[in-house]
């Protein structure tokens, strides 16, 4: 883990990409006190198609147009 100070912080934010995959968290301290840590996230999964979506959501035995319909004769 690793102390910035809140100068230090900004003048070595373009380089924080680098810093955080050799420190893994950064603390930034504001007159000795800790404010803020930075960590890495976790990268995010990749979003599926829609092919896949739509693979994997189960079918319905009426149709929407149906179900549209009913709801709308309850009224």
């Amino acid at each position: 883990m690793m102390k910035l100070s809140i100068r230090e912080a900004r003048q070595s934010l373009s380089s924080i990409e680098q810093i955080l995959s050799v420190e893994g968290t950064v603390t930034i301290t504001k007159r000795g006190k800790e404010i803020a840590r930075v960590i890495p996230i976790i990268r995010m999964a990749t979003i599926p198609s829609h092919c896949i979506l739509r693979e994997k959501t189960l079918r319905q035995k009426t149709g929407s147009e149906q179900l549209i319909r009913a709801d709308r004769d309850e009224r």
